[in-house]
């Protein structure tokens, strides 16, 4: 059931991110979240201050499509595309939960890059 739960809420978070809702979107973390950008090297203290910077990122997503939820217990990651300004960033969410609550959220973001024919032989293309 617990797990259950979390699903449904991480559902709830990634459909309120899509539609822009920033106060649903938000509703998923701890007032003391903690959430970490460790390719820029930054952390974000609070949820309050997560939910602040996101708002007033310049460039609002203009598509969001999640690819896979996977977790059990307090460990949550998903993985989803995020469209900016037209390009697609790859990005992998690790949430912790405690109480219902997400107090602990690393985020990794990747550009797309073209694959090389070097190694076409022994791969398939995925969408």
């Amino acid at each position: 059931m617990h797990e259950e739960r979390i699903r449904e809420t991480l559902n709830a978070h990634w459909q309120a991110s899509a539609a822009g809702d920033l106060d649903a979107e938000h509703d998923i973390y701890d007032d003391d979240a903690i959430c970490d950008y460790p390719q820029s090297g930054e952390r974000i203290l609070g949820r309050m201050n997560l939910q602040a910077l996101r708002s007033h990122h310049p460039g609002k997503p203009s598509g969001f499509d999640v690819r896979r939820i996977q977790g059990e217990g307090d460990l949550w990651i998903t993985e989803y595309t995020i469209t900016y300004e037209g390009r697609a960033a790859y990005t992998v969410s690790i949430m912790v939960f405690r109480n219902g609550k997400v107090v602990h959220e690393t985020q990794y973001f990747s550009d797309p890059f073209e694959a090389p024919s070097w190694r076409s032989q022994w791969v398939q293309k995925i969408a």
